[in-house]
Parts: structure tokens; C-alpha cells; sequence
């Protein structure tokens, strides 16, 4: 509890008395003084009366329309007090904004109580410049006397979170040579057959069989048993790998090649979060990997997955550092590391016969191989990433095709050491910063690279998709049509 200047008034004029009392030997002057302290104390007993019988009766409510806003967008927040019954003392309730929230000044975000009434609110606009989670704290509720001569503040109502995502793309296509698909990313099912909800197909019924498993009606229109079987749902492990190098930069802002994967891979996210399967996550830059969480099926995981993509920014090359380094001493199984070669090649070094001459060509040539994609960000952190998933995974590449050549080796080796593997690339050609006047020269980029991801797709195991802004593509496109 806190007194406020007018209680040290009146405690100045009861010790003036009390003084003066003394200094002319005047008793009535001291029965004044002391009537003023007794006053003070009775006033201060009823003060805490009445703040403890209004902390239960009331409740503070700071609300959200909406639990996810866009950067920079504006949303309304209602700060709103209510009493269960009437109090004899006064109430000012502040609404407590976020460190990244813009909004009014405090005065503009206070709600008065006073003395006797019993609902007050406010709505007011706040706008979130920095994407992450932010979180409210308790609005705070100043409660007086009706002399104005005790103050207690305290913290009072819910603490709601709101996600800041960043401004998404306008109408994203994802799709195969111009085509939109329109299956749910990630979406999947397991081709076997078994115990399950789907009906997959019917057959005849062979000895063996359960009984259960028999469907009557199907059987009554065939005149013999059939047995009918169901699709099997499994779990799809998922590896997110998305790369945020320098190139992925290129784009208007908030429409970048970043930007748009980012939106592609958060779809994902929430797909699997609907059908509860695990997913994690790498990310990329020029010195390798930057972050990294292994797949988890918990709430707080897909949260983690999801905030990640929403801090991920297209790093410069000037004093890009990676803050998870790949782990390059090891290599998967079946595969050869730069070491290993080495060790290979030293031990045929004094062996002139041909079959030495021979191998020692070719652990040269393997090492120079090795060596030079383990160089690759990309390649490296699949190989170390996948390396630490436990059983079969599902990896998801987000990158462009700037460099067609390594992302074609991480590709082969992704669905050597993945269960499949789907590619989601950002056309270079359909995010250059220059005019699309020259439509018919980017539609001749955009066919070399549907040739380029059309083979990544005849890989086995391997779906690649492009991911642009649907009014350029359909444009392109349509330049190449009326040729």
C-alpha cells in the first residue's frame, strides 16, 4: 500500500498541533492531533476492507479478436473491468502492451471505475512491427480511497499471446509445369493395405481370412464371399529443410523467394500438425547449418517449427557464420567422407602395379567428389541432419535453382537416405527484380526450368514442385502460348 501526498498533508498538520501543543503547554491542540491519527488509521483500515472485498469481486478481461495478426497490421484489443458488486473504492485499470506492439499512450489505454459503479471498457487499436510471440502482461489496476489518501496497484486479468507472422505473399502458386496442385502438402497415404478407416479394395475371400473381415453386401450382390480391406494410415516422419542464402533474397519485398517458400512450408507445418505426425527442421545459410530441431509431435514442437520459419531471414554473404556447424567427421552409412578417401588413397600410394594405378585414380577422383559436396551447405546439412533422424523420414527441400547442379546430388542423396523426397523450388526466372516486359525470353527460362525440375520429379522417390507468384507464371505462360 502506498499513501499518496495529501495523506502526508494531514499527518504535517496533526504533527504541527502535536507541536505546538507542547511549545504553549495546550492539550486540546494534542487532542486534535490525536483525532487526526485515529482518523487516518480508521480510514486506512477501511481502505484495506475495501480492497480486499473488490480484489474478489472483480475481473479484468484484456481480449483479442485473433490469436495470429500480420506484421504491421492493426488489431483492436478490448480491456474491460467488472464488478460482482458495488465497491467504495475508486479503480483505474491500464491495459499493459507488449514491448513490440504500437498503441495509444497510456492515458488512452486506462479505463475509470469509480466509487459505486460496476463495469467499465475500452477498445483500442494496436499495430506489431516485430513477427515472433508476443505475450500481454496482467493489466494493472490502481485502486484509491475516496479521500485520496491510500493507493495499491496491482496486477489483474489474463495474459493473452498473439503470433506476429510476417506479411505472406499475395496469391501463391505451387504447382507442376503451370499447374496448380490441389492436394494438401504433406498429405499422405501409406499404399498398404490392412486394419484401417479407408476402404482401399475388395476381394474374394481366401481360407485364412477373418470372418469379420467379410463384407456381407458385397458378397450378397457377387454370390460368393468377398472380403473387403482398408487403407493403413501411417505416420510420416517429416524433415523440413529450408535454405535462406543470399540468392533466396531475390524477390519485391515481402514477396521474395524466401517469402513465398516460407508460406508453402508453414502449410505443410499445419497439415501435419491436423494429422498429428512428427516434423522438424533445418535451416540453411552460406556457413552451413542454422538452426536445427529434430521431428516431435507435441504442440509445443510444431509451435517451435512454426516460429523458426516466422524469425527466418535471407542472411548476406559478407559474415555469414552458421550457428549449428554440420558434423562432417561422420558420414552416413554407406557413404565415403573426404577422410576416408584419403586414408584409401595413402595406403595404394606404393603400389605401382595397374590394379594400384587404377584405384588410387579412382579414390582421387571420389575425394575430389566428396570433398566438393561436403563444400555444399545444402548437401552437408541433409546428409548430417537425415543422419540423426532415428527411422524412415520424409524430407522436404526449400530452395531455388540457382545452383542446378548441387541440389541435383542432394536430391540423389536425400532419396537414397529418405522414405521420399519432395523438392519445392523458386524458379529463378519468375522472381527477377527486372520487368516481365520481355515475357517470351523468361518464358525460354522458365521451360529450361521446368526441364530441370521434370527430371528431379523422374528421380524415384523424388516430386518436385514449383512455387511462384500465380499472376507471373500465368503470364509467362501465357506469352509462350501465343507465340
Amino acid at each position: 500500500m502506498e499513501v499518496t501526498r495529501r495523506f502526508w498533508t494531514i499527518v504535517s498538520v496533526a504533527t504541527i498541533l502535536a507541536g505546538l501543543a507542547v511549545l504553549f503547554a495546550r492539550p486540546v491542540l494534542l487532542y486534535g492531533a490525536v483525532g487526526i491519527a485515529a482518523v487516518l488509521v480508521a480510514r486506512q483500515y477501511q481502505f484495506y476492507r475495501s480492497l480486499a472485498e473488490m480484489d474478489a469481486a472483480l475481473t479484468v478481461e484484456q481480449s483479442l479478436p485473433t490469436q495470429t495478426v500480420a506484421r504491421n497490421e492493426e488489431v483492436p484489443v478490448t480491456l474491460t473491468a467488472q464488478l460482482a458488486a458495488p465497491s467504495g473504492v475508486n479503480l483505474t485499470v491500464e491495459l499493459s502492451l507488449p514491448l513490440v506492439a504500437n498503441g495509444p499512450n497510456a492515458a488512452d489505454r486506462r479505463i475509470e471505475l469509480p466509487a459505486g459503479e460496476q463495469t467499465a471498457s475500452t477498445t483500442v487499436p494496436v499495430t506489431w512491427s516485430i513477427v515472433g510471440r508476443a505475450t500481454f502482461d496482467p493489466a494493472t489496476v490502481t485502486v484509491t480511497d475516496r479521500d485520496g489518501l491510500f493507493r495499491e496497484r496491482l496486477p489483474r486479468g489474463p495474459t493473452p499471446t498473439i503470433t506476429v507472422e510476417p506479411r505472406t505473399p499475395r496469391s501463391v502458386h505451387v504447382g507442376q509445369g503451370g499447374d496448380r496442385v490441389t492436394a494438401a502438402y504433406g498429405g499422405h497415404r501409406s499404399d498398404q493395405v490392412g486394419s484401417g478407416t479407408d476402404p482401399a479394395e475388395l476381394r474374394q475371400y481366401v481360407p485364412g481370412d477373418s470372418v469379420s473381415d467379410i463384407d456381407w453386401k458385397a458378397t450378397a450382390r457377387l454370390d460368393y464371399p468377398h472380403v473387403r480391406e482398408y487403407e493403413v494410415e501411417t505416420d510420416h516422419r517429416t524433415l523440413l529443410v529450408v535454405d535462406h542464402r543470399s540468392p533466396l533474397q531475390t524477390g519485391q519485398p515481402g514477396e521474395t523467394k524466401l517469402d513465398y517458400l516460407r508460406t508453402v512450408a508453414l502449410a505443410v507445418v499445419d497439415n501435419a500438425a491436423q494429422v498429428n505426425d512428427p516434423i522438424g527442421i533445418a535451416t540453411i545459410d552460406k556457413g552451413g547449418t542454422t538452426d536445427w530441431e529434430s521431428p516431435g509431435t507435441t504442440p509445443e514442437a510444431y509451435d517451435s517449427v512454426r516460429d523458426r520459419l516466422h524469425e527466418l531471414r535471407v542472411t548476406r554473404n559478407r559474415g555469414e557464420r552458421a550457428l549449428v556447424r554440420a558434423d562432417t567427421g561422420q558420414s552416413s552409412p554407406g557413404r565415403q567422407g573426404p577422410a576416408a578417401a584419403q586414408r584409401k588413397r595413402s595406403r595404394l600410394a606404393g603400389d605401382d602395379s595397374a590394379y594400384g594405378r587404377t584405384l588410387r585414380s579412382f579414390y582421387g577422383d571420389s575425394e575430389s567428389y566428396v570433398q566438393r559436396m561436403a563444400d555444399d551447405q545444402l548437401f552437408e546439412t541433409v546428409r548430417t541432419r537425415l543422419a540423426r533422424v532415428p527411422g524412415s523420414t520424409w524430407t522436404l527441400l526449400f530452395t531455388d535453382d540457382t545452383d542446378r547442379g548441387q541440389l541435383r546430388e542432394t536430391v540423389k542423396f536425400a532419396r537414397r537416405e529418405s522414405a521420399g523426397v519432395l523438392v519445392f523450388l523458386a524458379p529463378e526466372a519468375l522472381f527477377e527484380r527486372t520487368s516481365l516486359a520481355d515475357l517470351e525470353g523468361t518464358y525460354d527460362e522458365y521451360v529450361e526450368f521446368e526441364e530441370f525440375r521434370r527430371e528431379l520429379s523422374g528421380m524415384e522417390g523424388v516430386t518436385a514442385f514449383e512455387v511462384s507468384p500465380a499472376d507471373r507464371i500465368e503470364a509467362v505462360l501465357d506469352a509462350g502460348r501465343r507465340r
